[in-house]
């Protein structure tokens, strides 16, 4: 077929239609996208249609994109040695089946708001987008790792991929060199493979590399009954307490010890979210070596949270990264992840946490320190225009990946990471865990069933493929009726995923402390992956499959 070729398909055309029109077999068992009908290119405000002028070879003035097949995936390499370069856009003709539904996934955490969507205009589809029209399923994504930030769009008549290749709020400075920004790849549904099941075998094929725990990971955590108000007091009795209903003595649970601990800043007395130095700890703990011992010998394996990119109060400013919208507090300065001595200052937290003893360390706000933004307010942009760090010859995702490689390399193969508030797709195969969705809550409810069961329905696909997933805390407290939280900690139980528990001792009775010991025997245990099985119709599923049995839920 020629690639220019276009035929509009009739209303009735099934996504594998679709997906033939756009892809090629590269064997007989795997396919590859074609080479786009456009390219586009975006430098400063102005958008550029590059020239076709070999069949992969795209240009316009000194900007080029060319394609380069490899299996069954496509690269996409770009050059613009004098020009800054934002962004490239892909598109290929087509034309959408009436009754086709598509689902993205989330720039970093997900919002509540993952869902099977029908109306495609102004749709930014983040990594990947997974259509399907009743009878097929046809998958469009990029490899995790990227080294640009890429999201998908659907219009009637075409299938688009947007690279951004910002560094900062400007354009990247390449120079002489090419950056392999993207590597394209594409499945479609097998006979009888449902579109979770497409979906999940997918997130493998943009994953072939995940780093895993080694069993799987479940526990405790204070922040949602403590809230930051914690202690090394604290920390021990309830690790105690939830010790007792601990039966798997071959994969023990973890007690992570949440914000709270480090050294607080002078400008913001008591505030655990925002810490002057993350290699010490405050007066309420003291002496975190010995913590992680007493957690050891009551049964469990420990665990802390940190923020990487917290500067000092007064920190040179020569470390700091601009002050933009959302980034300008001159009570949370930032460090600059392009600057050496802040990486080697993040390693050196990591040295400390492993003679300190801990085995998993959970870090977290990266994405927003790095673009002032939270993805749900990354629509128009992922962050404001016109600034950049101190490096500019590297796109922001270049600087997200070696923020992450960097805090792997630290980390080394005796502690568990987990991201939150990652680029979920730059940290697959990077990190054992992503913490996959907003927070819940120990004390509303309808944050923990909007948070919780959306981010797991949607995201468990990716579970044991880019990493374990994990969907957030049960909050066990005397705000959120049992009733409810019962029914979110059947679920993460089942679900195969992690598990870790957020238990208030005043809420934890009879009846909590026999579903927490079975809670967590479950856990403890490799299960199949749980299965919402009406995720195409709610966005937040009641009806599921855990473990061969189907269960309803009654999420109200």
């Amino acid at each position: 077929m020629q690639r220019r070729h276009f035929l509009k398909l009739s209303s009735t055309a099934t996504a594998a239609v679709l997906f033939s029109r756009i892809t090629h077999a590269t064997s007989t068992q795997t396919t590859a996208i074609n080479v786009p009908d456009e390219v586009w290119a975006q430098s400063g405000d102005e958008w550029f249609k590059l020239k076709d002028t070999s069949g992969t070879l795209f240009t316009y003035k000194d900007i080029t994109v060319s394609f380069k097949t490899s299996g069954h995936f496509k690269g996409v390499f770009v050059t613009s040695p004098t020009q800054q370069l934002n962004a490239v856009r892909l598109k290929w003709k087509h034309h959408l089946s009436p009754n086709s539904k598509f689902l993205g996934d989330h720039w970093e955490r997900s919002y509540g708001d993952l869902q099977w969507k029908t109306q495609t205009d102004h749709v930014k589809n983040p990594w990947y987008v997974i259509i399907h029209d009743d009878k097929q399923t046809a998958c469009f994504g990029v490899k995790t790792g990227c080294k640009s930030i890429c999201w998908w769009g659907l219009t009637n008549d075409s299938l688009e991929l947007t690279l951004d290749t910002h560094s900062g709020g400007n354009g990247v400075l390449l120079g002489t060199r090419q950056l392999h920004a993207a590597d394209i790849i594409t499945t479609n549904g097998k006979p009888g493979e449902n579109a979770f099941y497409t979906t999940r075998r997918f997130c493998g094929m943009m994953c072939p590399n995940p780093r895993l725990p080694k069993q799987p990971a479940y526990g405790i955590n204070d922040w949602y009954f403590a809230y930051g108000n914690n202690s090394f007091d604290l920390i021990r009795k309830t690790t105690a307490m939830m010790a007792e209903l601990v039966t798997d003595t071959d994969n023990r649970p973890f007690s992570v010890v949440d914000a709270g601990w480090a050294t607080y800043s002078p400008l913001l007395p008591g505030d655990g979210g925002w810490n002057d130095d993350f290699s010490k700890p405050n007066d309420k703990f003291k002496d975190m070596h010995l913590l992680a011992n007493e957690i050891k010998q009551l049964g469990m394996r420990p665990g802390l949270w940190m923020r990487p990119l917290c500067a000092r109060h007064d920190e040179k400013a020569s470390l700091l990264a601009p002050k933009i919208p959302g980034r300008d507090d001159p009570k949370n300065p930032v460090l600059d992840p392009t600057i050496p001595e802040n990486i080697v200052r993040i390693k050196h937290n990591f040295d400390v946490y492993k003679q300190w003893g801990y085995d998993m360390v959970k870090h977290d706000f990266s994405t927003y320190d790095i673009t002032g933004r939270w993805g749900a307010s990354m629509k128009d942009s992922i962050t404001a225009p016109g600034w950049n760090f101190n490096d500019r010859s590297k796109t922001t995702a270049e600087i997200i990946n070696d923020l992450y490689r960097a805090i792997r390399e630290a980390a080394g193969d005796g502690i568990y990471v987990i991201g939150c508030n990652t680029m979920s797709h730059l940290s697959a195969g990077v990190f054992e865990m992503c913490r996959i969705g907003d927070d819940t809550s120990g004390h509303e409810w309808e944050r923990t069933r909007k948070m919780g069961v959306n981010t797991l329905a949607f995201r468990l696909p990716q579970h044991d493929k880019f990493y374990a997933v994990d969907g957030d805390c049960v909050g066990l407290t005397t705000d959120i009726a049992w009733s409810r939280n019962k029914q979110w900690l059947e679920l993460l139980a089942g679900s195969g995923a992690p598990l870790f528990i957020s238990a208030q001792p005043e809420a934890l009775g009879t009846e909590q402390k026999a579903a927490v010991k079975q809670a967590f025997a479950r856990a403890a245990k490799p299960q199949p992956i749980g299965e919402p099985l009406d995720w195409m119709d709610n966005m937040q599923p009641q009806k599921w499959k855990l473990n061969g049995k189907i269960v309803d839920f009654n999420w109200a």
